[in-house]
């Protein structure tokens, strides 16, 4: 098969935020909350600040046959039960919140058991506020100055923001403010008491570095993941009291620059603290939480609270926010609470609840599974797709493992003995997690204005009414008028006075103006000396641009010829690679062709040495067959020439009785002591004569006598008492054959046995070479089979080929049946 067309891989797509130099791994903290009552059995311990211990409890070692076992697991930092919120907060949150203000993402999620205090560690309690509202009072210390007005950030439905510019962002505040029911909270409304001891955090906190010439907007959305459906805890449903309405689960969206976000989830923008948390709030109450038997108000649902942070930079004049979308900074800090894992056998879960069960526990299932992918990757350097889609918690999230941001997770933990397995579990996906490195985001790019615009703007303008006016300045060094009033007809002082000080201001005057055309005309001599600077700079600058062109055409051209050099480069690789390709084709067509023809020559060679071997087989077989033959057929031709002279004898004899006798007696058989004397007695099977040397028979050595032999005799076999037995040496003597015994030997040989016509045993020895097969067995071909058989002798009978003569009387002769004969010698 003709491999595929392949093109010159081209470079991978470096997504925004990402960096592939450097990885940080997933910081893992550990969070143990005190027991409920003080003499409950506790199963974990605090080594260190960064080394837990989990032992076994007395009540699971007595159902595990007394095993203890000893386990430590290693964290990035570890909080006991006495740590504070504020303390969790500066080392875990704080160094997110910093980089959010500075265009960077973060994730923070809590997780274990149910139970464990997961929620308290997010949310707080009252007079001890939680991860959230800290995170919160930390953005709005560090850009409460720097806010920008309501409405001039807008959210769209694409995961971006767009800017308005003053005057319609104060039409959309008139019209939200002349709505009756306005779904912006306002900060100027009072706190809500039910969560004003949450906010109210007495320790402040700033980021450091914050940019002052930009201005800043910040919008907060919050989700909950129940069953494996996204719903908007923040969306505002008309109240039916006939119909209700259900809430509707929303949908995951990609935007363009492939970042995962919630389609048609609101996002309200708040200026405070407060108003915030009063949004959170509002949310929280709609979440799904439930009374199991291990925790009176169970999250039935994974949230996800998101501060998305919007940063514009001011114009050149440091007056207006900059009206380019493209110089739009949005970064986002996602906190989530995961629901906690449960078994149902201890809530005693059933109906909804226990189907809620299943779906978190098979989302932190899924969760659990993409993280461990995540470390094959990265530690063995595989490429397997990590299941993300399997569940919207993770495909969620996918960009922050993808390199989008930090990802931080705080392990919470109960110690109680109860929870011994499941803090287990909760330690053994930790110490997994914190194996994970996550690509480093990189900073943000610099707009290129002047920094430092905003407070010059205002040293530069100023407050009107707070400094004097130039004309002002002047008209108070002018001598002051004198009093104008002429109360009599004949006052002569009045308008002298009056004359005397206005031709004293009008002589001040033309002083000034004299002093002022000085200086304007030393200041136009400036103006002048300052244009011919600026206009010798210019053509120095513009020389200077000029050279610079000019070497940018060169490079460009450069560049040209060094791309058509590429193109070149590529389109040879691309020849080499198809080259390589058909030459790695043919070398394998090649290998397989030779390899073939191996195999081939193989089975020739094996098929030529058992050809030899079945012929030198049945050479042998043959060669002594027709010595057997001929070792017959001497011994018979010897028995018939014995009896031919037998014949005669007794021929002559009876004729010599009749000529001596006189009496016509019938003669008897002559005594033959002489032959007899002569004649040795026979055994069972016919022996030659004595005056004929017996025939001895070659041993014919076995062409395998080195060959170690299987020797396969069933246990259905006769015992037979013939005196040729079969005996093989160096032979594996088995009633069954099995594969361990062949492979320790290169022959085998099958003892058979069956009735043969004549009603005696006939014994087979079937004999076979031993193969090894290609799937590392072994396999037998038969060669030969020798016949072992045993006969009786009187069950053969014959009669003289030569009939004897009639005896005078008409009578017949004597029967002259050798065998016969032979056992009458031997009586």
């Amino acid at each position: 098969m003709k491999p595929a067309r392949t093109k010159t891989p081209r470079k991978p797509l470096v997504k925004k935020g990402s960096q592939t130099s450097l990885k940080d791994p997933v910081g893992v903290y550990c969070r143990v909350r005190p027991l409920s009552f003080p003499d409950q059995e506790c199963c974990i311990e605090v080594i260190n600040n960064t080394t837990v211990q989990l032992h076994t409890p007395e009540g699971y070692r007595l159902n595990r046959n007394g095993d203890y076992k000893e386990t430590q697991y290693s964290f990035k930092q570890v909080f006991g039960t006495h740590t504070t919120q504020k303390e969790l907060f500066d080392v875990v949150a704080n160094p997110l919140v910093d980089d959010l203000i500075h265009g960077k993402n973060g994730l923070l999620f809590t997780y274990g058991v149910t139970g464990s205090g997961k929620t308290y560690t997010m949310t707080g309690s009252p007079g001890e506020g939680g991860l959230l509202p800290r995170c919160l009072d930390m953005i709005f210390n560090s850009i409460g100055s720097f806010q920008a007005k309501r409405y001039v950030f807008k959210s769209n439905d694409r995961n971006s923001m767009d800017i308005q510019c003053e005057v319609d962002a104060l039409l959309e505040r008139q019209k939200r403010e002349a709505m009756p029911n306005p779904k912006t909270p306002s900060s100027k409304r009072q706190v809500d008491p039910e969560f004003a001891d949450m906010i109210n955090v007495q320790d402040f906190c700033k980021a450091e570095e914050v940019d002052e010439d930009s201005v800043y907007g910040v919008f907060v959305s919050y989700i909950e993941i129940y069953n494996n459906y996204i719903y908007d805890l923040l969306e505002e449903v008309p109240f039916d009291p006939i119909r209700p309405k259900p809430p509707q689960s929303k949908l995951l969206r990609e935007d363009k620059n492939h970042n995962m976000y919630v389609a048609g989830c609101t996002e309200v923008e708040v200026k405070s603290t407060e108003e915030a948390f009063e949004v959170f709030w509002r949310g929280q109450k709609k979440r799904r939480i439930a009374n199991t038997h291990l925790n009176r108000e169970s999250s039935r649902s994974h949230s996800v609270f998101n501060i998305k942070l919007v940063q514009a930079p001011l114009d050149a004049d440091g007056d207006n926010v900059l009206q380019e979308k493209e110089q739009i900074t949005i970064s986002q800090l996602s906190l989530v609470d995961l629901a906690g894992s449960e078994r149902t056998n201890r809530t005693k879960a059933e109906g909804n609840r226990l189907r809620e069960a299943g779906n978190i526990n098979q989302s932190l299932m899924t969760l659990r599974t993409c993280m461990e992918v995540l470390r094959e990757n990265q530690m063995c350097g595989t490429n397997k797709m990590v299941p993300y889609r399997d569940s919207k918690l993770t495909h969620l999230f996918k960009n922050y493992f993808d390199g989008e941001g930090k990802v931080r997770m705080i392990v919470c933990v109960n110690p109680k003995a109860e929870d011994y397995e499941e803090s287990l579990q909760v330690m053994r996906f930790a110490e997994v997690t914190q194996e994970v490195e996550v690509a480093r985001p990189v900073d943000k790019a610099i707009c290129g204005l002047t920094p430092g615009r905003r407070y010059r703007n205002q040293v530069r303008g100023g407050p009107v009414g707070d400094e004097p006016l130039v004309t002002e300045v002047v008209l108070q060094s002018f001598p002051p008028l004198p009093s104008c009033e002429i109360l009599d007809v004949n006052d002569e002082q009045t308008l002298p006075r009056l004359i005397e000080a206005l031709e004293k201001r009008h002589h001040l005057r033309q002083m000034m103006i004299d002093e002022f055309n000085k200086q304007s005309i030393t200041f136009k001599a400036l103006l002048q000396e300052f244009d011919n600077t600026v206009l010798n700079k210019e053509n120095y600058i513009q020389g200077k641009l000029n050279e610079k062109e000019k070497v940018i055409s060169g490079q460009k051209l450069e560049i040209e010829r060094l791309e058509k050099k590429n193109k070149t480069l590529e389109y040879k690789i691309e020849i080499l690679e198809k080259t390589t390709t058909i030459y790695e084709e043919d070398k394998r067509n090649l290998q397989q062709e030779l390899e073939t023809q191996n195999q081939k020559l193989q089975r020739q060679f094996s098929d030529k040495r058992r050809l030899e071997a079945r012929l030198q087989g049945m050479v042998t077989e043959t060669t002594m067959k027709w010595e057997k033959e001929c070792e017959r057929r001497v011994a018979a031709k010897q028995l018939e020439m014995q009896n031919k002279l037998w014949v005669k004898d007794e021929k002559l004899k009876q004729l010599k009785a009749i000529v001596t006798e006189p009496k016509p007696e019938k003669p008897e058989r002559p005594s033959r002591e002489r032959d007899r004397e002569k004649v040795t007695p026979r055994s069972v099977s016919p022996s030659p004569v004595p005056n004929v040397p017996p025939i001895r028979l070659r041993h014919r050595r076995s062409r395998s006598a080195g060959d170690r032999w299987v020797d396969h005799k069933p246990a259905s076999n006769v015992q037979t008492e013939t005196v040729m037995q079969p005996h093989v040496p160096h032979a594996i003597t088995v009633s069954v054959a099995n594969e361990k015994a062949l492979a320790k030997c290169e022959k085998y040989m099958l003892t058979h046995q069956e009735l043969a016509s004549d009603g005696e045993i006939e014994t087979k020895l079937i004999k076979g070479d031993v193969y090894k097969t290609r799937g590392g067995g072994q396999s037998v071909q038969f060669t030969e089979i020798e016949t072992l058989k045993q006969e009786s002798p009187t069950g053969r009978k014959r009669r003289s080929s030569t009939a004897a003569p009639a005896q005078p009387d008409g009578t017949e002769s004597e029967w002259t049946d050798i065998e016969t004969r032979a056992q009458e010698a031997m009586n």
